[in-house]
């Protein structure tokens, strides 16, 4: 079970975190879990956290931040990645653990740092530079050194794009919008509505899971800061940013590239209500499916959600909570008309009916990632934080978590409210 969660604030990449390093930034969000749970140092049993683009030098991130945050060194740590939806991976990884009997309690969460992601030389340079190493004659060391020519030195940047098939995910975001015939106006609208309800929770204070964080020359944070609201004439202006002139996905639309950690703890019931701990939901069904990295790249939750409907026995309108990663305005509007349509449902999921439409009042009442922004390995977290809080908040008793992720992938867990929460 969810006994609670935290996260940072979600920011910018390249603003007020951009002197940090990665397990500095995951290192808070233990330290603000620990302090939120009254969890010890010590009664920790493991620790798994997500990542992407992960930094070199702290290879396990999930130790050495754990180590930083003043956990015991004899807590096991390991580190997870499935693209966008890595910590979703950290939260079902520590329910195995659980379940199997070998620990009673696991922290999970994620963290990503665009602000600062490895850049490496060039492969030729890199074989060079190896082979300078190993070398143990002078003449062979000058020998490779002299071979060394100006285009060895151009960098190698990292590109958010999919290795298989080489495409940038907003070609394959503007051709799925394009293939369920959303509009763009129709996207702009849900990234208005994103915006707006962000705004709205954290000016209500419903966003508790938020910690206050101390950064390096520049004291305190404690909103996210890439939640703007603004004008559908504003985001009408905005040109495509992908495939030009006519493609319907924008900067507006879309999210932005953004650090953040996130962290919360999961354990068994008897042992957290021994401990004296509330806890905010169960934990229940979860799926894991793939499909087509180029065509269907983000359709993961189409796929995801029906099968976990179909392994709790529930249809979508049994859900009243739904959270769903915004990777795009128009990634979350084409999976929930894929979920409505007879013929995608039949022909391309076999189910025997489409599943429905879900209400949009439904879902991500307190904003998603186009608004509070989409750490890569820590957004999972922040799904199950929000769902979690939102059955509380407005009195409800199920709610479904899910998301796509790079190569093809996607994920969906449903959640039931604890009783007494």
């Amino acid at each position: 079970m969810l006994v609670d969660g935290v996260r940072t604030p979600f920011l910018q990449s390249f603003s007020d975190y951009k002197d940090m390093m990665p397990h500095e930034l995951a290192r808070e969000a233990l330290i603000g879990l620990l302090k939120k749970t009254g969890l010890t140092a010590d009664e920790a049993e493991y620790v798994i956290m997500g990542t992407v683009i992960q930094e070199v030098k702290t290879g396990n991130i999930a130790r050495e931040a754990m180590l930083s945050a003043g956990l015991s060194d004899k807590i096991p740590a390991h580190s997870v990645t499935m693209a966008c939806i890595s910590s979703n991976v950290s939260i079902t990884t520590g329910m195995g653990l659980i379940k199997c009997g070998m620990v009673d309690n696991v922290i999970a969460g994620g963290i990503e740092f665009m602000s600062d992601v490895p850049i490496r030389f060039s492969r030729e340079l890199r074989k060079k530079m190896l082979n300078l190493n190993r070398a143990k004659a002078l003449g062979k060391k000058l020998g490779i050194v002299g071979s060394i020519r100006p285009k060895h030195l151009a960098p190698e940047l990292p590109a958010i794009a999919e290795f298989s098939s080489g495409e940038v995910m907003g070609h394959s975001a503007d051709r799925l919008c394009a293939a369920f015939g959303i509009k763009r106006e129709d996207q702009d609208e849900f990234a208005l509505r994103s915006h707006t309800n962000a705004h709205d929770a954290a000016e209500a204070g419903k966003l508790t899971d938020v910690l206050e964080i101390k950064v390096p020359r520049g004291g305190f944070v404690d909103r996210d800061n890439g939640v703007r609201v603004s004008s559908i004439e504003k985001m009408a202006k905005l040109k495509a940013a992908f495939i030009k002139p006519h493609g319907t996905v924008t900067a507006a639309n879309s999210s932005f590239l953004t650090d953040g950690a996130s962290a919360c703890l999961i354990m068994k019931e008897s042992k957290a209500l021994e401990r004296g701990f509330k806890p905010k939901a169960y934990l229940k069904e979860f799926v894991y499916k793939a499909q087509d990295p180029k065509d269907q790249l983000l359709l993961g939750p189409a796929y995801c959600m029906p099968k976990a409907l179909e392994r709790a026995g529930l249809a979508a309108s049994d859900i009243d909570v739904y959270e769903i990663h915004e990777a795009f305005a128009g990634q979350v509007l084409a999976n929930l008309a894929a979920m409505d349509s007879d013929y995608f449902c039949k022909e391309q999921m076999g189910l025997k009916e489409k599943v429905g439409a879900v209400p949009i009042e439904k879902i991500n009442r307190w904003g998603g990632s186009l608004s509070i922004g989409h750490p890569f390995g820590a957004t999972g977290v922040r799904l199950a934080m929000h769902a979690a809080n939102r059955m509380i908040d407005e009195d409800k008793q199920t709610a479904m978590i899910s998301g796509c992720a790079a190569g093809g992938l996607g994920t969906a867990m449903i959640m039931e409210r604890y009783p007494s929460s």
